[in-house]
Parts: structure tokens; sequence; C-alpha cells
């Protein structure tokens, strides 16, 4: 059994909570908490292996409670956070801070929001009992390099693409390898599963940490040298050719593997329109979107690479690649950025 602590200052968000939870048979709700200070008391009594964490809670803010607990009690923690430009900001510092992932409370109809959302938040909750947790509660602040990013490389088109997937602790991975980019990287398009409204959050905070520009795609957007595109929530992200240029398209086309936006969609557009001038790499997550876009990436010609096991919150992605055959290398997350670079270069 799995112990859950669900900590929510909504009474109705906690009792949907724990009917959810405790339908499945490997899950027991051992205790409820209305705000941070009852949490501690329960995490003393009860020694949950999950917590799920309201964001935004009164007497202490559910990030300064999740700073406090990974440098006193490190634990598995899923957030639960509203659908507002706020509550992206606070999830992603969350994650940053070593919260496993998300789930979003529905805008509207919360009992009948949740109840929809039920098997994804008992995966959630099952995944993050597992997952290897990477606690940085003294996790920085994103602040912008002083450099002028886009006179850097003049607005060039790009010749060579990078191209990353990546879902359940990919924001905090893509930042660590974008963050060692130089302003003059190839041209990099991202898949990672995010709701709509957090990827336009992310590419900004990832742009105020990184050399290169980081923005979310928008259709016919050129693919430029420095730049990296996010693809949209509920948007796939593809790659194609116009020319000698290689552009942006977002759409929404149905769910591939259930997400959108879809890893295995980006990959296999830049298998077809980038061919041998692409390297990809598929970071941590869950299931296995991206490990059969990475394998026609590879048959593309263009080489291949796959967190390792040790360095991601949960190796499902990338480990399925690897089981399938369609990586080259397998690498820590803090290597993935040089081999990038150096590959693309070739």
């Amino acid at each position: 059994m799995i112990k859950v602590l669900v900590v929510d200052d909504s009474a109705l968000v906690r009792k949907l909570l724990t009917a959810i939870l405790g339908n499945d048979p490997e899950l027991e709700v051992v205790g409820t908490a209305g705000d941070p200070y009852q949490a501690r008391e329960l995490i003393k009594q009860l020694h949950p292996d999950v917590m799920t964490l309201d964001v935004e809670m009164p007497r202490m803010d559910g990030v300064t409670f999740l700073r406090n607990l990974m440098r006193l009690r490190p634990m598995p923690v899923l957030m639960v956070s509203s659908l507002t430009d706020e509550g992206a900001d606070i999830t992603l510092e969350a994650l940053a801070l070593g919260a496993v992932d998300f789930v979003s409370k529905p805008k509207l109809g919360l009992s009948d929001g949740l109840e929809a959302m039920a098997d994804e938040i008992v995966a959630k909750v099952k995944m993050a009992a597992r997952a290897r947790l990477r606690s940085r509660p003294d996790a920085p602040a994103m602040t912008a390099p002083i450099i002028d990013k886009v006179r850097s490389v003049a607005l060039r088109t790009t010749e060579r693409v990078v191209a990353i997937g990546a879902s359940t602790g990919g924001t905090e991975a893509i930042a660590e390898v974008l963050a060692a980019f130089p302003p003059d990287a190839p041209a990099t398009v991202i898949a990672q599963h995010i709701p709509e409204g957090f990827s336009r959050r992310f590419a900004e905070r990832l742009d105020k940490l990184c050399a290169i520009v980081v923005r979310e795609a928008k259709d016919g957007d050129p693919l430029l040298l420095g730049h990296a595109y996010v693809a949209p929530g509920n948007h796939h992200l593809r790659v194609v050719r116009s020319g000698a240029r290689y552009l942006c398209r977002v759409d929404q086309e149905e769910p591939v593997n259930r997400h959108r936006p879809s890893v295995d969609v980006l990959f296999r557009s830049v298998a077809q329109h980038v061919g041998p001038n692409a390297v990809a790499a598929l970071l941590t997550g869950m299931g296995a979107d991206g490990a059969e876009g990475l394998g026609v990436i590879r048959a593309a010609g263009s080489p291949t690479m796959a967190q390792d096991r040790e360095s991601s919150v949960v190796w499902g992605m990338p480990g399925e690649a690897v089981k399938r055959g369609h990586v080259d290398e397998v690498l820590p997350l803090e290597r993935v950025a040089d081999r990038l670079l150096a590959l693309a270069r070739r």
C-alpha cells in the first residue's frame, strides 16, 4: 500500500481527492490537512509515502512549505495547482524545488472536473511513489544573463536542429540542458507534456535562465540559430521545411499517445523534414511517448540519446526507447547538453 497525505485548504478538494485515491486498492489516504502546519504534524505521526500539496494556501504557501520539507524531510510531492498565470509560476517554482509532478484543478465544475481526472491523479500518485527525488531546497531564482541574446546571432536561420522530448521531471531537466547552451547553439525544438497556459510561463522562465532565446512556439515561426521553441500546451509542434528554412507548425490535431503536445509527433516531423541534420534526446518522463519517434529519427540518419535511469525522475520514456533499441547513447543529464552540441556541430 502507498500511504498518501492530502494537503489542501479546501474541504471539498480534500474530500474528493480522498475518495478518488481511496478507490484504488494500492493507495491509502492516511490523513488530510487544511494547511502546512497541520501537514507537518501529520507527517511526523503518519510517515506518508506521497503527499498531494495545494499550491495556494493560507498561513503558509505551498512553495515555502515544500522548500522546508525538501530540506528537512524529503519525500515525493504531487502539486495541485490552479490554471492561472500565478498558479503556473508557483507550480514551476515547486518543480524546481523538487516536487515530482503536478495536476491542475479544473477552472469550472470542481467536483466533476476532478472526477474526470481520477485516472490521471491516481497514476501520478503511484508514479510519484516510485520516482527518484532530485531535492533542490535552495534552487536559485531564474535571472536573466547579461547578454543581448537576439543580436548575438543576427537572427540567422539554422542548418542543424536539436529535438528534445520530456514529461515528468522534464521542466528541470530541460532547464539544465538549455542553460548550458551558448548563444549560437543550433535551433532547438521541445515537446514537454504540460498544460495550456503553463507552457508560455515555462518558456518565459527558461528565457530568463538561458543564453539562448526561448519562446513558446507559434505557427510559422522560422527556426533561428540561438533560439529554442517550446510546444504550446494542448497543441502539437512539428518542424517543416520551406525552401532553405525550417518552420514551426502548431496545430490541435488529435492527441497521440494520449498527449498533445506529443513527443512522437515532433520527432517524426524532425525525421521527415530535417533528416540527418538533426540530433535528438529523450529525457525523463512517465510512459512511452517519444520512444517510437526517436527510432524514426535514428532511421533517418540522426544520432539519438536518452537520459540514464540514475538521473531521471522517472525512467519511463527514455527507458522504453532504450528497450526498443532506438538509442545510440545513454547519458546522465549533466552530459546531455555537451553531447547534443558536439553531435550537432559535426
